[in-house]
């Protein structure tokens, strides 16, 4: 992977489903609905994560997602 460019859009791994287990609980919380998602990621200083959840028919929401190497603490929505 290229640093600075995003992947290509990709089904969830094991480690972006991690990250998307962190913040998908809140969002289908607020929403009252479960999301499928997939994502795409970039290299930075640390990692960017470009999570979309489709929520119904043609209807999605994109999430982005920056995770430093030192974050130890969970993820938020924002």
């Amino acid at each position: 992977m290229m640093c600075g460019a995003p992947s290509a859009a990709q089904l969830a791994t094991a480690k972006t489903q991690n990250i998307d287990d962190q913040v998908r609980s809140q969002l289908e919380e607020k929403e009252n609905k479960k999301f499928p998602v997939s994502f795409r990621s970039q290299v930075v200083a640390g990692m960017n994560y470009f999570i979309k959840v489709h929520v119904c028919d043609e209807e999605f929401v994109h999430l982005s997602i920056p995770k430093s190497p030192s974050r130890k603490q969970a993820l938020d929505l924002v």
